[in-house]
């Protein structure tokens, strides 16, 4: 790929071949007479009714046991996501389709409605944007997310966000309510503050500042918000620590987490990919730094290790990070999502229990 074939404000630079496909659509003649068709950079959305929502997380590691997804894809582009190999399953690519395609699962409150509604359950937390962003552009359009909330907050139903998107201020209002009754907390994912970067990294997130004003303003409208440093690349980011954690502490967070980048599956390919294009100078001082986090490899699965990494340089962050969170007062104090207030909307109206 030349300089004059990258895509601005994309994260992948081409679409890898579908690990479950066997037919390949390639261009292996292009003076032939029959003209060659260019996909479109422009974003497609899929309307999908699916036939549920919420899934049970069987990792011990991500600290989450439900999570809920409206969108399949994601419009931000972030080049690590892991979230990319699970495209692959709606017969698309993990690589441009997954920011370009974009599945609306436009049935998403009906099903979330149904699955908290159930009689006997035991009252849990659910977690959006466990897979891709609740808050991704296309929530603006669809506001299945903000449906979702409306119907959690009748319920009385916790739920966890994690968001690179300041359009999670649009729902302040339900979110504050929320956290009056303990039923939310809220995580900004923030790994630098250079603009450059994270255009590069993360072409249509919002800015570090807006996702800073976010913490800001939901802290001070009593919505428990942290930060996620998340995913940490040495040799890209990881000097950024200090400075990150220092901002999350001055905007009013009172938590912050971190991962270190891993890159599973096909991630690893398309990474590579675009690591080379975005950063020629250095990409193998970075790749090898990855792979020096993860026993010599980009991934490793084995749960307590893929999060954190190990190795020297995984040491040095992890010493950084605890070093400054201890700095700026973060992670002082814990957090209890409230799971008894949980009814159906069958049972007697709250107002009317008072008689």
């Amino acid at each position: 790929m030349q300089e004059k074939d990258y895509i601005k404000g994309r994260g992948a630079q081409y679409n890898p071949q579908n690990i479950y496909k066997k037919d390949k659509y390639t261009v292996d003649h292009i003076e032939a007479i029959d003209d060659w068709e260019v996909e479109s950079n422009k974003t497609i959305f899929i309307p999908s009714n699916a036939k549920s929502l919420v899934h049970k997380v069987g990792s011990p590691d991500v600290g989450m046991m439900y999570s809920a997804n409206p969108y399949q894809g994601c419009e931000h582009g972030c080049i690590y996501c892991y979230a990319r190999n699970s495209h692959q399953y709606w017969d698309l690519s993990s690589g441009l389709d997954f920011e370009r395609k974009i599945i609306v699962k436009e049935n998403a409150p009906q099903l979330f409605e149904k699955f908290i509604s159930k009689k006997g359950g035991h009252v849990t937390p659910i977690h959006l944007s466990g897979n891709t962003d609740c808050y991704q552009p296309a929530e603006r359009k669809f506001r299945l997310t903000r449906r979702i909330l409306e119907i959690a907050l009748r319920y009385k139903q916790p739920i966890g966000i994690i968001t690179k998107n300041s359009l999670i201020l649009r729902d302040a209002d339900i979110l504050e309510e929320m956290a009056k009754h303990n039923l939310i907390k809220v995580f900004l994912s923030i790994n630098s503050l250079t603009e450059d970067t994270r255009l590069r990294l993360e072409p249509r997130t919002a800015t570090a500042l807006q996702r800073f004003r976010v913490v800001e303003e939901l802290s001070k409208k009593g919505v428990p918000t942290g930060v996620n440093v998340a995913p940490i690349i040495p040799g890209l980011t990881d000097h950024e620590i200090p400075a990150v954690l220092k901002e999350t502490a001055v905007r009013g967070a009172k938590w912050a987490s971190y991962i270190i980048v891993r890159l599973n599956g096909q991630i690893g390919e398309v990474f590579k990919d675009w690591l080379t294009h975005a950063y020629p100078d250095r990409s193998n001082k970075i790749w090898n730094s990855i792979e020096s986090c993860h026993d010599g490899k980009v991934n490793n699965s084995n749960f307590g290790l893929r999060m954190k990494g190990s190795g020297k340089i995984a040491e040095v962050i992890h010493d950084n990070f605890r070093l400054h969170c201890a700095k700026n007062g973060l992670n002082k104090e814990i957090f209890e999502y409230n799971c008894a207030g949980h009814r159906s909307l069958n049972e007697t109206p709250i107002q009317l229990t008072l008689f």
